[in-house]
């Protein structure tokens, strides 16, 4: 994994930090639980990089490189998504550790294949924004694993992390089961940026997983109402949607 440039001081502090960590708190891999190791070689090998024709907006992977048909129906806000693998297998459960089980070390160590990600696009952005949690679920999990993966990934790339720029102002229900249309509606006016933080600034959000793009589509109706200049989206996996049993795609 190559970061942007030299290695970065604060990149190599935030990573020491976690590997002081791993010597009191010896870690398991998020993947296939083998001890020692935060996330192994095995699982990394493991995982379904997106690779071939995507949509150039939303990042969907699709047979031809065009616009699909829901960012032709439905443009969303952002100017483009990306991710960097399948939401299934070893990153499904790696995800699902860092987000419901408190295994907060393997973001560190997943924030690197997002720097690996961002250094193969021609993104130009000045600072990086994790997908907020709402106060309530703060309090319940007692951090955002968004942020967990953004903050090492912008150390690494040396941009500006700005975790409070983007509020959310609103409870929102999980997206998690939602068709495409219910999870835009439920996510909308769920936002406010801070303007004196983002006018004018080309902001990358961050997010753990992306399934139709509508939460990093709300985050960047928020930022640009705020005047931000342009808003792109990483986010490390990309879940597809289901048809349910009302035809409506839902996701895993």
């Amino acid at each position: 994994m190559k970061l942007a440039g030299h290695t970065r001081p604060a990149y190599f502090l935030y990573h020491s930090l976690w590997c002081g960590l791993d010597g009191l708190f010896p870690p398991t891999c998020a993947g296939c639980n083998t001890a020692g190791v935060r996330w192994c070689e095995p699982c990394q090998q493991n995982v379904t990089r997106i690779s071939g024709p995507v949509c150039p907006c939303c990042g969907e992977p699709q047979t031809s490189p065009s616009l699909c048909h829901d960012c032709l129906t439905n443009p969303p806000e952002y100017q483009a998504v990306r991710s960097y693998g399948l939401f299934n297998g070893v990153l499904r459960e790696a995800l699902h550790r860092l987000k419901y089980k408190g295994d907060m070390g393997i973001g560190e160590s997943l924030s690197k294949h997002l720097i690996e990600l961002y250094n193969d696009l021609t993104w130009d952005i000045q600072m990086v924004v994790p997908v907020p949690l709402s106060p309530r679920r703060t309090r319940e999990r007692g951090y955002n694993q968004s942020g967990l993966l953004g903050r090492p990934f912008a150390y690494g790339i040396q941009k500006t992390y700005s975790p409070f720029a983007l509020a959310r102002t609103k409870e929102t229900r999980t997206q998690v089961g939602l068709s495409a249309r219910e999870r835009r509606h439920n996510v909308t006016g769920a936002f406010k940026a801070n303007p004196n933080v983002v006018k004018g600034k080309v902001i990358l959000v961050v997010d753990d997983v992306t399934t139709t793009g509508s939460t990093i589509s709300a985050c960047a109706q928020a930022l640009t109402q705020a005047g931000a200049s342009a808003v792109f989206g990483l986010t490390l996996a990309r879940a597809v949607l289901q048809a349910g049993a009302d035809g409506q795609p839902t996701s895993f």
